[in-house]
């Protein structure tokens, strides 16, 4: 970051002087005095980078680093090439922010057209927008677009992540919009409880692919229920599944939503993370945020164009059916950045290792005394009932390094597995449960 090296009191005087003020006290004296501040800021005094460096060091100590995760639930430990984190950081990309004379910055619009273009072949959707702020959020904003005069009430799968849930709510609330959840029934969507609570009012229903449980649901079954309702399907996907699994887009989905973070980015505490949201082209123009185009300038030559832009910024507000008005541009172009760098094969290949270790820990954990929840196929996530309390297993196994999978109860766990996890690794938590449960 070299450009961005504070300026010295020299420097900044000689900026006062070309401006006519001879001091800082001239630049503010149109301030009115009692607006102004009296005393000095109560900030701590400078330190050298060296003790900066010393005294963040200190601070990350504090955290507890696990080499080996086995946890999931929305968030995954994928391994990310060294050349996404190389190319995302140069600072072109990491200072980059959303133009507002969009046409002039060329370059930020392609990155958006590209990582759109991905997206789309990836959902097997027609159109994508710029990203929102996370899966979550994509998920409630895709409940907004589909609402209209007629039909108000959104459906949501009880499969589906808590915190997806949760925010849907939450926007929904803000809306006056009614939410039903529909039960779950062995680990999936309980089809005739949903059958039940379509109707004419219902705008649109939401199920994950894979759901919160690592299980693959009968999305066709679930897609014919609601477009028989005449209400829009909407579908959260995890991406890297999508590269070996029917695509929303195969299942008829109006809209596929999601959690982008397994494309490249890393944990990194939560945040910040990326949700992508693309659709089928009938409701293209009701996506929330941006869309680039591509087009020809006046020499022929390829341009890009912000085909659609945040609505709510030129309308007035009570118009608007969305209040995203930025995206997030740099995680966007670490997805498309990894996408690049992996390939098609790469993703498959990834995909591919994910479940099949996720199976041969499943099988490990089974003999061990931990029996499969839901006798159901699965991606990389699975559920284990456990004859010992959840935490005390999972504390025996944090004493090894290993961070083990989520507890959802006292007596189930929610495992994971990624590419990252070595048969090793696994066959370590294996013994290391045999010993606690007494095998």
């Amino acid at each position: 970051m070299g450009t961005y090296v504070s300026s010295t009191r020299e420097e900044q005087l000689a900026m006062l002087r070309s401006l006519g003020y001879e001091d800082f006290e001239g630049l503010f004296g149109m301030m009115p005095k009692d607006i102004r501040l009296k005393d000095s800021l109560r900030i701590p005094s400078g330190l050298s980078e060296l003790e900066v460096q010393a005294k963040m060091e200190s601070l990350a100590a504090k955290n507890t680093i696990f080499p080996h995760i086995f946890r999931g639930a929305g968030a995954y430990n994928h391994y990310i090439p060294a050349a996404v984190k190389r190319i995302t950081a140069k600072e072109e990309f990491v200072t980059a922010y959303t133009p507002y004379q969009a046409e002039i910055s060329q370059g930020i619009l392609q990155s958006i057209f590209e990582y759109q273009t991905m997206m789309c072949e990836l959902t097997g959707m027609d159109a994508s927008n710029a990203s929102v702020y996370d899966g979550a959020s994509a998920a409630a904003e895709a409940a907004a677009m589909c609402k209209d005069r007629k039909r108000s009430t959104v459906l949501i799968s009880a499969t589906s992540h808590p915190d997806v849930i949760r925010t849907v709510k939450t926007y929904c609330y803000a809306s006056n919009t009614e939410v039903k959840v529909i039960p779950e029934k062995d680990g999936v969507t309980d089809l005739d409880a949903l059958n039940a609570a379509l109707d004419a009012k219902t705008a649109c229903f939401y199920v994950q692919e894979p759901n919160y449980y690592g299980i693959l649901e009968d999305y066709q079954a679930l897609g014919e229920a609601v477009h028989a309702a005449g209400a829009k399907y909407i579908c959260g996907c995890n991406p890297i599944a999508l590269a070996i699994l029917k695509t929303p887009g195969e299942f008829g989905a109006d809209i596929a939503v999601g959690e982008g973070q397994p494309l490249g980015l890393p944990l990194g505490f939560g945040g910040p993370y990326l949700g992508f949201m693309t659709a089928a082209a009938s409701m293209t123009r009701k996506l929330p945020g941006r869309i680039v185009g591509e087009t020809k300038d006046a020499k022929g030559n390829r341009a890009f164009v912000l085909t659609l832009q945040a609505r709510e910024q030129h309308i007035r507000r009570e118009k608007a059916s969305s209040n995203v008005c930025s995206n997030q541009a740099l995680c966007a172009l670490t997805a498309s950045v990894y996408l690049s760098v992996m390939g098609r094969k790469g993703i498959e290949q990834a995909a591919v290792q994910c479940t099949s270790k996720a199976h041969y820990l499943q099988a490990g954990l089974e003999k061990a005394g931990l029996p499969l929840k839901y006798q159901k196929p699965y991606f990389h996530e699975f559920v284990t009932t456990t004859p010992i309390p959840a935490e005390k297993l999972l504390a025996e196994l944090e004493k090894k390094g290993i961070l083990g999978g989520l507890p959802l109860t006292e007596s189930e766990i929610l495992w994971c597995t990624t590419e990252k996890n070595t048969k090793a690794e696994m066959d370590s938590i294996v013994e290391t449960v045999k010993e606690v449960c007494g095998k």
